[in-house]
C-alpha cells in the first residue's frame, strides 16, 4: 500500500511577502519615532540650546576683541654656502629664547619681550621632493638617452636638478600686533644673517667671482684679437680652406675652438655675475611678505569653537542623565 504524502502544499523556501513588508514597515516606523523623539527633545530644550549658542558666540567674540586677531608674515629665503642646517639651528635657538623670555638676548636686538606676546617663528621647506614621483623620474632619464651627444643636454639636466633640489625655505612669524611683528621679523632676519663666519665666506666667494670675471674678460679680449688677426689674414691672402691659420711660428690656429672657448668664457662670466647678485648674504631673502590675518578652518574659529564646546557639554550631561535613569529603572547599581 502506498504511503500518504505528508509534504506541505507550500515550499519551505517561499517568503511570506506580507510578513516582510510588515517588518520593513516596523523598521521605518521605529526610525520615524526616533527622529520624532529627537525633534521633541530639541523643541523642549530650544531655549537652553539657543542660550548656550549665544553665550558661546559671545565668548568667542569677546576673546577676539580682548586678545586680538592672530597674524602672520612669510619670508621666503634661499640658504647659500650649505647654510640650511645653520638656518634651522638658529631658528631653534630663537624659539627657545622666546619660550624662555630671554630679556638680555632680545634687548641686544632692540626688541622688547613684553611686546612679544604670542610671538612665534617657524621654518619649513618651501618645496619637498615627492617620493611617489620616482617612476616618472626614471622615465625622464630614459628619454634623456635620445639626447646623447647633444650639447643641450647639460642645460636640461641643470634645469631639472635645480627644480628637484631647490633649497628655498619659508620662515613664518606669528604675532598679534602687525607693526611690531613686521619690525621684529626684520630684526630677527638681520640677526640670522649676522653670522661672522658665513659673512667672511661670502666675502671670499665674492672676491673669487670678481677675479674670475676679470680673467675671463681678459681672455675674451685676447680671443677677439686672435680672431680679428685671422680675419685680416684671410682677406689679405684669400686662402684658408680648413679654417686654420699658420702664424709666423708655423703653429696652427683652430678658429672654431676659439669661438667655442669664447662662448664658454661668456657663459662662465654670466653665471658668476648671477652668483654675485644672488649670494650677497649667507641667506638670501627672496621675498619679505606683509602681515596678514591667519586663515583658520571653520571649526577652529572661536565664534564656532566655543558654541560647539558648550553644546557638546550639554548633550553629554543629557546622555549621562538618561543612562542614570535607565540604570535606576533596571535596578542596576
Amino acid at each position: 500500500m502506498a504511503k500518504p504524502d505528508n509534504t506541505p502544499t507550500g515550499s519551505s523556501d517561499e517568503i511570506d511577502l506580507g510578513q516582510l513588508f510588515a517588518l520593513i514597515g516596523k523598521g521605518f516606523n521605529r526610525i520615524f519615532r526616533g527622529l520624532l523623539s529627537v525633534y521633541v527633545y530639541l523643541r523642549k530644550n530650544i531655549f537652553w540650546l539657543g542660550g548656550l549658542t549665544i553665550l558661546g558666540v559671545g565668548i568667542g567674540l569677546g576673546l577676539k576683541l580682548l586678545v586680538g586677531v592672530e597674524q602672520k608674515l612669510d619670508v621666503i629665503v634661499t640658504p647659500n654656502l650649505d647654510t640650511k642646517n645653520y638656518l634651522y639651528d638658529v631658528i631653534s635657538e630663537v624659539q627657545a629664547d622666546i619660550k624662555a623670555k630671554d630679556t638680555a638676548f632680545f634687548a641686544s636686538l632692540g626688541m622688547d619681550v613684553q611686546q612679544m606676546k604670542d610671538f612665534e617663528i617657524l621654518v619649513v621647506p618651501l618645496k619637498a621632493q615627492n617620493n611617489s614621483a620616482f617612476e616618472q623620474e626614471m622615465q625622464f632619464l630614459e628619454l634623456l638617452k635620445d639626447f646623447d651627444g647633444n650639447g643641450g643636454i647639460s642645460d636640461i639636466l641643470r634645469g631639472e636638478l635645480q627644480d628637484k633640489t631647490t633649497k628655498d625655505q619659508r620662515i613664518t612669524f606669528y604675532f598679534r600686533d602687525a607693526q611690531i611683528g613686521e619690525d621684529y621679523a626684520h630684526k630677527l632676519m638681520d640677526y640670522i644673517n649676522s653670522n661672522p663666519y658665513y659673512n667672511q665666506l661670502v666675502k671670499m666667494y665674492t672676491e673669487n667671482a670678481m677675479n674670475r670675471i676679470q680673467r675671463n674678460d681678459s681672455l675674451i679680449r685676447q680671443v677677439d684679437v686672435l680672431i680679428e688677426n685671422y680675419t685680416q689674414k684671410m682677406l689679405q691672402e684669400q686662402a684658408s680652406t680648413e679654417g686654420r691659420l699658420v702664424l709666423e711660428n708655423q703653429e696652427p690656429l683652430n678658429v672654431p675652438s676659439l669661438f667655442s672657448l669664447k662662448n664658454q668664457l661668456i657663459r662662465d662670466t654670466e653665471a658668476k655675475r648671477v652668483e654675485l647678485e644672488s649670494r650677497k648674504e649667507a641667506i638670501t631673502i627672496v621675498n619679505f611678505g606683509k602681515p596678514h590675518k591667519v586663515q583658520k578652518p571653520l571649526f577652529q574659529k572661536r565664534v564656532v569653537f566655543f558654541p560647539l564646546i558648550l553644546l557638546g557639554g550639554f548633550f553629554l550631561l543629557a546622555i549621562i542623565r538618561f543612562l542614570n535613569k535607565k540604570a535606576t529603572e533596571l535596578h542596576i547599581q
